[in-house]
């Protein structure tokens, strides 16, 4: 496996299958290049904790950075190489410069319409959209994959891709599944943070998500989702059911939806969604 760190070493790899990360590598993020080496390409894996994407307050000094393990994860999962840049080599003119230039992008619009983590997070998505579409044009894969536990990043990638068919042709994202541990908690970096009865709290988000599953109106599914984050302890930022493609309320299980959580507890932000059953 190669591990890459200047922008001019990534040619040999143009036409691969991408997984972009930030790094603090888990079960859930090898089982998306698994899914990337599966693709019949090469699988390159970015390590990146991308600063235009945190707001001021947020954990980026803090988010784990754990190259040395992160590496070792991306080998056995059959990574072909890891595309680990500096700062200076994603933005040459300075982050300050980048993150200025991401908020003057025209962002999709499940980014800016859905009034979730575009509403938490201001300037979240403009970060998102300008570290990936480097990384695209850096990298030149033919197709990337993208986890669905980042549902609205997830959307938000997607549109932005649809929107530029001629800046990158032929571009595939493909979707990941979400990856659970056993208990049922979505994995992510952050769970990492958790004491062991923040971790016992943590549990409300996939218990909420079971308990909506079975519920036949939106509004109902809404309501046991935020009895459940709340019976947990958990301070609720949003528990809702929305359009599968735009993100948007909806009225009913007629159409593709999506239940989507984000919480806060003392030590970390953690979101969830999932998949609700469609009543004809």
């Amino acid at each position: 496996m190669h591990l890459i760190s200047e922008t001019a070493d990534l040619s040999p790899f143009a036409g691969c299958c991408l997984v972009p990360t930030m790094g603090a590598l888990h079960e859930g993020h090898a089982a998306l290049i698994r899914q990337a080496a599966d693709s019949g390409r090469p699988a390159v894996a970015t390590i990146f904790v991308n600063p235009t994407q945190f707001a001021p307050g947020e954990d980026f000094e803090r988010y784990p950075r754990t190259l040395e393990a992160d590496l070792e994860i991306a080998a056995r999962a059959g990574a072909a190489a890891v595309f680990a840049p500096s700062v200076e080599a994603i933005y040459p003119h300075g982050a300050e410069a980048a993150r200025r230039a991401a908020e003057a992008l025209a962002l999709p619009p499940t980014a800016t319409e859905p009034d979730l983590e575009d509403r938490i997070r201001p300037g979240h998505f403009a970060g998102v959209c300008g570290v990936v579409a480097r990384l695209f044009d850096l990298c030149g894969p033919a197709a990337a994959v993208f986890g669905e536990k980042d549902f609205q990043q997830l959307r938000v990638i997607e549109q932005m891709v649809e929107a530029a068919p001629q800046r990158w042709p032929g571009l595939r994202i493909l979707r990941g599944p979400t990856v659970r541990e056993a208990d049922g908690l979505a994995m992510s970096s952050r769970n990492r943070y958790l004491d062991p009865p923040e971790r016992e709290q943590a549990l409300g988000l996939s218990r909420a998500l079971q308990i909506a599953h079975a519920a036949q109106h939106p509004a109902t599914a809404e309501r046991l989702m935020r009895e459940t984050l709340e019976d947990h302890g958990l301070a609720i930022e949003y528990a809702v059911v929305r359009d599968s493609a735009t993100l948007r309320p909806i009225a009913d299980f007629r159409e593709p939806t999506r239940a989507l959580i984000a919480v806060r507890l003392p030590s970390a932000r953690l979101i969830d969604n999932a998949p609700m059953t469609i009543w004809r």
